[in-house]
């Protein structure tokens, strides 16, 4: 068995400045949502992508995809909304196995009303701070970071997908 590849202390830094955020954003942008519009950001993300989606509508397996959700956690976020007329479920009907989330008018007033206050706090938290430079750094790091998590869940999930190095 050979040795571990252990982090330098740049990369310890780094790797803990990661952690860092990865606990704090979340709970930060959760709060200042629940304050202004009594929405959890799991809620306000789900309504974002149905928003966005074709027809306000997707299958749940893929909304639980592009919400990084649980498909059983991402049912009981929706169920909640459900009961609040934001959202609605039906069966798909293309083939009647899955399931449908779409966004509901009301759903859509719902998301106007916050998405001004929730972009003004994720600039004020994440963007601000940074010059367009860094901005554009950060994306291009965290793209590579998302592919590579997503890449090793493909390979954890799909026996037959290729490896990558």
């Amino acid at each position: 068995m050979s040795e571990p590849r252990w982090l330098t202390d740049a990369e310890m830094q780094a790797w803990l400045r990661v952690l860092r955020l990865v606990m704090l954003l979340p709970g930060s942008l959760d709060r200042h949502l629940r304050r202004a519009a009594g929405l959890t950001h799991a809620s306000y993300t789900i309504l974002a992508i149905l928003s966005d989606a074709p027809e306000r509508s997707m299958r749940m397996a893929e909304l639980a995809r592009q919400s990084a959700t649980s498909q059983s956690r991402l049912s009981h976020v929706v169920a909640a909304l459900e009961q609040r007329g934001w959202v609605t479920r039906s069966p798909s009907p293309s083939d009647g196995r899955g399931l449908i989330a779409a966004l509901t008018e009301e759903g859509v007033r719902v998301l106007e009303r916050t998405a001004p206050g929730h972009v003004a706090q994720v600039r004020a938290t994440v963007l601000d701070p940074l010059s367009p430079d860094e901005i554009a750094q950060l994306s291009t790091l965290l793209g590579k970071i998302v592919d590579s998590i997503e890449a090793d869940d493909v390979r954890t999930t799909d026996p037959d997908a290729p490896a990558t190095p």
